[in-house]
């Protein structure tokens, strides 16, 4: 009897590893800087928070930590959009790099970690779009989706 109790002790030890194994201990919450824009600025873009969509780019709508009228994303990490933010220092430069999409203007900046980060240019508020590296990788045709969305719902003009 005492060699079966010697034998089956760590059984429950094993089936403890074995079920940890199974889990995932790392937390794959999104999280992104919530912007703290002007009452003028705050008002546009809740504006654009109401009318982006539930899908993009085939991506379901899943808004970062903490959760905020003025972020938004997309596929996890894959899209963040933040609304409200400081205008990029790089906008100040003579030849700031930049591309037009479907008539709106985006200053394209590259942190460095393969993403993209896109930021509205001649808006009464200035929305930053980034995408991952991965999601960088096919393409920045949602600057078009959200271009629409800002002629709709932020005005012509230099946000303050």
């Amino acid at each position: 009897m005492n060699f079966f109790r010697r034998r089956l002790v760590p059984l429950p030890a094993l089936g403890l590893v074995l079920l940890a194994a199974g889990c995932s201990w790392t937390d794959d919450t999104v999280t992104a800087v919530v912007p703290s824009p002007d009452a003028r600025t705050s008002g546009h873009c809740r504006k654009l928070d109401k009318a982006l969509p539930d899908r993009l780019d085939g991506l379901d709508r899943s808004d970062p930590e903490p959760s905020s009228e003025f972020t938004a994303g997309w596929g996890g990490s894959a899209i963040i959009l933040r609304c409200g933010v400081p205008q990029p220092a790089k906008m100040l430069d003579p030849n700031p790099p930049s591309t037009t999409v479907d008539g709106q203007g985006w200053l394209v900046e590259e942190p460095g970690d393969g993403s993209y980060r896109f930021t509205s240019a001649l808006r009464e508020a200035y929305v930053e779009v980034t995408l991952s590296k991965e999601h960088a990788e096919q393409g920045a045709g949602v600057l078009v989706d959200f271009g629409r969305l800002l002629k709709k719902t932020v005005p012509d003009g230099i946000a303050t």
